[in-house]
């Protein structure tokens, strides 16, 4: 079996995967590969399978599958798998660094001191304490959000339109969600159902001074509608590390709207996490070699 490792993944992975067979980090090694291990960076679409005549195997190191055409592997008769349990903790954690910093004003009392500005009258902070905090999109991720607002105090809503019940959050329509939502929360795979789905008419329906916190997917956000909410202060702020591209194009609106907290995509990028993906994706291959 021939396994190339496409993007950034533990560096135990390698040694632990040569049980099944050579291991490569060389994109050359594509036209050779049975197994092909990717994950934001890497784009699984025609240009790349057509170099790739070998492929039996697409493992997505990740929770989304945006970057993998599973259509066309599937008429390609190749197997296209992701890892949704292994990053669940480490991005749920990036959204309540958001979630904590904004209404804490963290990021802004960390700079102004390195300003020598000393803000401590001028910066006033909430609570998160008896917020409502509203979660679209209710699966693993979520959850586990859910279970530390929980731990704070907060009511948790959700809507997700594949759900029945909850063990946390109450679920409601899309339209209560924004109407009594303190924090709003973005979950969703990016879909077309959930592309733009953060638009003008949804922001119309929220709460003044809504705080929005993306760890899901940067196009379910319609940025220059996103970007007059900032300005106008219907939404207090946006703390994001999910992008339309790894980087953003220079000219993305919300690169320069005001009350933005941004960051480089880290969520599931931390050292325990990588070690879970590893987990999954020898997982993964024990089932696929039997």
């Amino acid at each position: 079996m021939q396994i190339l490792i496409a993007d950034a993944f533990d560096a135990k992975l390698p040694e632990r995967l040569s049980t099944f067979g050579a291991v490569s980090s060389d994109m050359a090694a594509l036209p050779g590969a049975d197994v092909l291990l990717v994950r934001s960076k890497t784009k699984v679409n025609a240009d790349l399978l057509a170099q790739a005549p070998a492929l039996k195997l697409v493992i997505r190191g990740g929770v989304g599958m945006d970057n993998v055409d599973k259509k066309l592997c599937a008429e390609k008769g190749i197997r296209a798998v992701n890892t949704p349990k292994a990053s669940s903790v480490a991005v749920a954690e990036m959204a309540m660094a958001f979630m904590l910093a904004i209404p804490t004003r963290l990021i802004e009392a960390h700079t102004s001191m390195t300003e020598g500005k000393f803000l401590k009258s001028e910066l006033k902070r909430t609570e998160l304490f008896k917020k409502t905090l509203g979660l679209v999109g209710a699966g693993a991720i979520a959850t586990e959000v859910a279970k530390r607002a929980q731990a704070f105090g907060m009511e948790v809503l959700a809507f997700d339109p594949f759900l029945k019940e909850h063990p946390i959050a109450k679920l409601v329509s899309l339209d209560e969600l924004a109407a009594k939502s303190d924090v709003i929360s973005l979950h969703t795979p990016l879909t077309d159902d959930t592309c733009g789905m953060i638009n003008t008419a949804f922001l119309a329906k929220a709460k003044d001074g809504v705080i929005i916190i993306n760890t899901g997917r940067g196009r379910c956000v319609v940025e220059d509608d996103l970007a007059a909410a900032l300005k106008s202060g219907k939404v207090r702020a946006y703390g994001t590390d999910v992008w339309p591209s790894d980087p953003p194009p220079a000219d993305y609106p919300l690169l320069t709207a005001p009350n933005v907290f941004m960051a480089p995509h880290l969520g599931a990028s931390s050292k325990e996490n990588l070690g879970r993906i590893g987990d999954e994706v020898v997982a993964i291959l024990q089932d696929f070699k039997a």
